[in-house]
């Protein structure tokens, strides 16, 4: 995961000064003024963030296709956990390379490398004869996902505007909720195949949508950051240009990005050499050893929303809807797939709509109101299925609100949580430290998925299906008073002004310390 970063610390929350300083606020930010999104930079996002199909349609498909293996090669719920689950730990791997070799080869190569290791991986699974190859297919695919979960994000956001930024950020969890979608459409497809070709041409078909992305890349710039950090500042502008809202706007970010890489502003040559860098310990060093106020609150940040977003049960929901509805009280297979096929059209839906608000409404209130109605599904679908799991009769009722709640827990999830855990993680980072700061939030986010998944069944024979449910509305709610006492908001602001928004919080509870004294009578001031 070590990464080629330079050292060069930048000035805190000074990304430009004087009048540069009034033009970046006056004239960029969106809710003063919304400039027209830009085509080209919204083409270069779209292409980026094929790269989460590859993720999304391996966590749809084996959704119902764990159905067929389980019959086809006789394997028991563990094993079948296992399968499901495993995969994000695998992708760890394909994690901690990208980052080193996004620095070495580029972000957009880097994405071609993702589709081609995750095609080998897909054509492995639809050969599969037995459960051990199937598990090496798996190994092979969750590398490739590694690498398109990592460079996705970062590129996106490196070659966003920020106008738009959260808009084009959250691209890769739309994509991976339309990989989702696909996933759920090919269970039902192919579900009327026989046992043994059904569940393996439902893993092998995966490998269309990689061939397609390693075309598509051809047509992507690469990232300005990434060009200027290898000394090729012509490179650089034109692609800022193109990408930018404005050409003032082009200069701007060229001029806080040559700070960030300790490039002097005077320099303005097509090809510079660029300041030594190092291996990346002393990125790991500032994140952890004497990381400054600000990027210890940047590092919690980031960790805790990638956790919360796991721990709060998604993956649960989204890899075994076929066995929640059976819980619920549907027993046929074509309903429970149709039924997982309506959990991918909400999904898909609602992640639209958050697309499209992002830059409007900020990041803090939608994920706030998002994890406030996750809380309130998950209890609810506790409930429901507590009830169905200790009646002796079919309650149609229970049945319906344990369908609606499943519906309503992704559908807040995908408005606010799904695509803001992607978009603030990648932006809050400084230049230095961003691609081990985003590749570190994919970590946990993989780590804590994989836990979720690989227990969720022998959760749900331990201590009831219900009970399994309870437990995430509890993380839900510790994740919703995370959320709201430590993470400010990010709207507007360059990606090179975002560590001037951090660190505060020990100010202002010293402050309001101060404040209850006052108050009290105990600190008399003149």
């Amino acid at each position: 995961m070590d990464i080629q970063l330079n050292q060069v610390k930048m000035s805190d929350g000074k990304a430009l000064e004087g009048k540069a300083d009034e033009k970046i606020v006056e004239d960029f930010n969106p809710q003063k003024k919304k400039p027209k999104r830009n085509k080209y930079a919204f083409a270069c996002a779209i292409l980026a963030s094929m790269t989460s199909i590859l993720l999304g349609y391996d966590i749809g498909v084996m959704s119902g296709a764990a159905i067929y293996i389980k019959r086809d090669l006789k394997v028991t719920d563990v094993q079948i956990e296992i399968l499901l689950g495993i995969i994000n730990l695998y992708s760890l791997i394909g994690s901690g390379l990208a980052g080193r070799t996004s620095d070495w080869i580029g972000r957009r190569y880097t994405i071609v490398l993702a589709g081609a290791i995750f095609f080998a991986g897909a054509i492995l699974m639809g050969f599969s004869p037995n459960y051990s190859f199937l598990m090496f297919g798996r190994f092979v695919a969750g590398i490739g996902i590694g690498y398109a979960l990592m460079i996705a994000p970062v590129y996106t956001a490196e070659v966003s505007p920020a106008s738009s930024r959260g808009f084009l950020t959250s691209f890769p969890e739309v994509f991976i909720n339309g990989g989702i979608l696909l996933g759920y459409i090919s269970n039902f497809a192919f579900s009327k195949l026989t046992l043994k070709v059904g569940w393996r041409l439902m893993l092998g078909i995966g490998a269309v949508p990689s061939v397609l992305l390693a075309v598509g890349v051809l047509a992507m710039p690469e990232s300005p950051r990434w060009l200027v950090m290898r000394g090729r500042l012509g490179d650089a502008i034109n692609v800022l240009n193109k990408t930018s809202d404005s050409k003032e706007e082009a200069q701007l970010r060229l001029a806080e990005i040559k700070q960030a890489a300790g490039i002097p502003e005077s320099c303005n040559d097509d090809v510079v050499e660029v300041p030594k860098q190092n291996t990346g310990e002393g990125v790991w060093k500032q994140l952890f050893v004497y990381p400054t106020p600000a990027i210890r609150h940047i590092v919690i940040a980031a960790l805790g929303i990638h956790f919360f977003q796991q721990a709060s049960g998604v993956d649960a929901v989204v890899l075994y809807s076929p066995t929640i509805f059976e819980k619920a009280g549907i027993t046929n297979d074509t309903d429970k797939l149709l039924a997982t096929v309506a959990v991918g059209f909400t999904k898909m839906i609602f992640i639209l709509v958050a697309t499209f608000t992002l830059d409007r409404v900020g990041r803090r209130p939608l994920l706030l109101s998002s994890v406030g109605g996750m809380v309130l599904s998950l209890l609810t679908l506790a409930t429901s299925l507590t009830i169905i799991d200790q009646s002796e009769k079919k309650l149609t009722w229970a049945v319906g609100l344990s369908i609606a709640t499943v519906l309503s827990y992704v559908a807040t999830f995908s408005i606010g949580a799904g695509p803001i855990t992607w978009v603030y993680s990648s932006e809050i980072f400084p230049l230095r430290l961003r691609a081990q700061g985003c590749a570190m939030g994919v970590v946990v986010n993989r780590v804590t998925s994989g836990v979720i998944s690989m227990t969720f069944l022998s959760l749900s024979k331990g201590i009831t299906i219900g009970g399994a449910f309870f437990l995430y509305g509890g993380i839900a709610i510790a994740g919703w008073i995370f959320f709201y006492f430590m993470l400010p908001e990010t709207q507007g602001k360059t990606l090179e002004e975002m560590e001037g928004s951090f660190g505060q919080f020990k100010d202002k509870f010293d402050k309001n310390k101060e404040l209850d004294h006052v108050q009290l009578g105990t600190n008399v001031r003149t």
